[in-house]
């Protein structure tokens, strides 16, 4: 009986000499349906600790597959585990499921129209970061490995976790909540594994890199405290807008003159302000919100200890007072790739898209809630570029934008180079 030449290539890869062109046709195969699933996903994109219609897409492939599924983790989250019919290595992979409070501006077939609520206010829900394509890659994936798994070396754990994009205002959500509820309770991995596609990079670039590779990110709330007036008076109140505008004007120099950003980078923004409800009347309070983000905790402590400082002086000095939560709830940690795992997984992608496609990433001041599992497990986080060819990436609108455009060859890359880093991984002992 003549094999055909999927199963040729499945043969191969378990004979433990995957190459390219194994990867390749076994992804290919997926392409159509793991193409068909992100366009479903973007069309219905869900906010955090909200992904109930994408959970249950995941459980039901996860379940047709015959992995052992469960739900219901960090509330909408759902794990596959699959066992492989050989002993080996224990391996976890992840992909994220939620999608941003942004009113998509694309003009696509599959454009989400959908809505929502955050922070009390309606607004339009867009998959303006990729999860979409992560959720739906990584079930291509578990599809393709559950096909060989009577030869497959160990065990694979599929995380589709939610809430990355941080919970709603007093919830819990996120990789923390899955760690906290026991996600690695009965399956600890040897390793694990992400990625995120970026607006970037081109498709058919692949970055990583060792060592630190994402900033930790907090988040903080600084709520101005004045005395309400008439607009045409301000000399009879205090003006907490005023006060608001000095302290976010003397914040900017906290990175740019007091940490010494030439060891590490750091980054301070303000991203709501909100105070007042008529043009004519000085408001009672001003409340602002901003994040901080760095890769070193001495630094870290430091420009907190810095914006506490200005606002508590800037707001003395205009009669005003402030209260300030910083940070506030949990920070993500600094993502740090595992640097002897990174060679093996750049080495692995090399071979899948070819070397001249990996390059080296250099720290991104996003963060990322991987992070925490990154803290549990060796693991390596790399980066797939979604820019059509022949773009300048870096005038491409930036993931989160409303314009945000994956081109879809981001998803044959993307599958090649975490399928043949897994199958590299399980069949060749860690030296």
């Amino acid at each position: 009986m003549r094999l055909t030449s999927l199963a040729l290539a499945a043969a191969t890869v378990m004979a433990g000499t995957a190459h390219a062109a194994d990867t390749t046709q076994l992804v290919q195969n997926e392409l159509p349906q793991v193409t068909a699933w992100r366009r479903d996903i973007h069309q219905h994109p869900e906010l955090s600790n909200r992904e109930t219609r994408t959970s249950a897409l995941v459980a039901a492939q996860l379940k047709k597959l015959g992995l052992e599924v469960h739900t219901g983790i960090a509330h909408t989250g759902v794990v596959g585990i699959l066992k492989g019919g050989k002993p080996g290595p224990k391996l976890a992979i992840r992909a994220d499921m939620d999608a941003l409070p942004v009113t998509e501006e694309l003009d696509l077939p599959f454009a989400s129209k959908a809505k929502g609520e955050y922070r009390g206010k309606p607004t339009g829900v867009m998959h303006a970061c990729g999860h979409d394509a992560h959720t739906a890659m990584l079930l291509g994936l578990a599809t393709t490995l559950a096909g060989m798994k009577n030869d497959l070396p160990g065990e694979v754990m599929f995380v589709f976790q939610p809430a990355e994009e941080g919970a709603p205002a007093g919830e819990q959500g996120g990789a923390s909540l899955m760690l906290k509820e026991g996600v690695f309770r009965d399956f600890k991995p040897d390793a694990m594994f992400g990625m995120h596609v970026v607006s970037s990079l081109n498709v058919g670039t692949v970055a990583l890199r060792p060592g630190p590779t994402m900033a930790g990110s907090d988040w903080f709330k600084l709520v101005v405290h004045g005395r309400q007036t008439h607009g045409a008076m301000p000399w009879g109140g205090v003006d907490p807008i005023v006060t608001s505008a000095e302290i976010i004007t003397a914040a900017q120099t906290i990175v740019s003159r007091k940490l010494n950003i030439g060891d590490l980078p750091a980054v301070l923004s303000f991203g709501i302000i909100e105070g007042g409800s008529r043009n004519n009347i000085v408001p009672d309070k001003v409340e602002m919100q901003g994040t901080l983000r760095t890769f070193d905790p001495g630094m870290r402590q430091q420009a907190f200890d810095n914006l506490k400082s200005i606002a508590d002086h800037i707001a003395a000095a205009n009669g005003a007072t402030v209260d300030a939560e910083i940070p506030v709830g949990d920070s993500n940690p600094v993502l740090v790739n595992n640097p002897a795992l990174e060679a093996r997984v750049r080495t692995s992608i090399a071979t899948a898209i070819g070397g001249d496609h990996v390059i080296e990433a250099k720290p991104w001041m996003a963060s990322e809630d991987f992070a925490y599992f990154a803290k549990e497990v060796p693991s390596v986080y790399f980066f797939v570029g979604a820019t059509p060819a022949g773009q300048d990436a870096l005038k491409a609108p930036a993931n989160h934008s409303p314009k945000f455009f994956m081109d879809e060859g981001a998803l044959k890359i993307g599958m090649e180079s975490m399928l043949q880093a897994t199958l590299d991984y399980l069949n060749t002992p860690a030296s």
